[in-house]
């Protein structure tokens, strides 16, 4: 008897078991809620499993989520980026989301506010205070088209869902567009030397070797005449008449605005690319093309362009432009908005 009651009190508790189990099913294990991702300092960051809310901080990753299709998800931005002319044009939503900014001044707690899953962000100041309120930072930042691609794959694992196989369709173009400028330049024996301007309000910042600047003005069959390393260095106007580029490209202005700036200026006008009318306005889109942009994608198919017209002629930027819109924004430049962003009009 005894044998068989405690039979029946074994098949008792594994009924109740099996019952439970289908009443009460199994809860994920806690760690399963969380991933990890390494970001671009190399930190190994642990964000939910589902990242839902995002706060941008840094101006040009924004275009990344948006050209990942994220930007409903995120929940703070920064003023700049609320000011692009074609990134509202393409995203009117951006205008309603929070930028927890004072001036230049990070507002901790309206970025709590905004109750995001995972901060994107690259200066140190807002990485630490972040970090300090407990939130999630991956750090975005990136210096040459390895890291910008990198970086999108990165940007991806943080939003999800479809977004990785954005970024390796993205990346897929960004080489391809590369590799299509380096087979029509094989062989050019002529590369002429190129000072990019930052802007066309201070002509004392330029931009120098080991950036992305200078590997595009590479890519697209020229040579950077600034010998200095470094993003925005300050060099002085003896210095630049001593380089006398062939080629000036201004960042954030029109080619008409870029030129009236150097004539404007009483020695920089005797520079040789000023005399020949070789001054031109970068292209600016949903950001600005030469810098820390996913438009860079277009930008070294422009520059060879530039540089060597007759090599790139097959090449037609009206309808790349509008394509790159087209498959990554889902908008459809007209004609006139796409001659606007060429000639960095807006």
């Amino acid at each position: 008897m005894k044998g068989a009651e405690k039979m029946r009190r074994e098949i008792s508790i594994v009924l109740f078991m099996i019952l439970t189990s289908l009443i009460f099913p199994a809860v994920p294990a806690r760690a399963n809620s969380h991933r990890i991702v390494t970001d671009m300092s190399g930190k190994r960051v642990q964000i939910p499993a589902k990242t839902r809310r995002v706060a941008d901080l840094w101006h040009a990753n924004n275009q990344v989520v948006l050209l990942l299709g994220g930007q409903k998800k995120i929940v703070a931005t920064t003023p700049l980026v609320k000011k692009q002319h074609w990134f509202v044009t393409v995203d009117p939503g951006i205008k309603r989301v929070t930028a927890p900014f004072a001036g230049n001044q990070m507002q901790v707690e309206e970025l709590i506010k905004a109750k995001p899953d995972v901060v994107i962000a690259v200066d140190p100041g807002q990485v630490k205070t972040a970090r300090q309120a407990k939130l999630p930072v991956v750090n975005a930042m990136y210096s040459n088209f390895a890291g910008l691609k990198k970086s999108v794959t990165l940007t991806a694992a943080v939003l999800g869902g479809s977004a990785p196989q954005i970024a390796k369709e993205y990346n897929r173009q960004l080489d391809g567009n590369i590799a299509l400028v380096r087979h029509r330049l094989n062989g050019v024996a002529h590369h002429p030397s190129v000072v990019h301007f930052v802007n066309a309000q201070d002509l004392t910042k330029v931009d120098g070797r080991q950036t992305i600047v200078d590997e595009w003005i590479k890519t697209a069959g020229g040579k950077n005449a600034i010998n200095k390393r470094g993003n925005q260095i300050t060099i002085t106007a003896e210095e630049l008449l001593k380089a006398n580029p062939r080629v000036i490209i201004v960042g954030s202005c029109s080619t008409t605005q870029a030129r009236r700036a150097l004539q404007k200026d009483h020695q920089l006008r005797n520079l040789t690319a000023v005399k020949k009318d070789r001054v031109y306005g970068n292209p600016q889109g949903t950001f600005p093309w030469d810098r820390y942009s996913a438009e860079e994608a277009l930008q070294v198919l422009w520059a060879a362009k530039l540089l060597h017209p007759k090599q790139m002629k097959n090449v037609n930027m009206e309808k790349q432009t509008q394509k790159f819109y087209q498959k990554y924004y889902h908008y459809q430049l007209s004609n006139h908005q796409t001659k606007e962003i060429l000639n960095g009009t807006n």
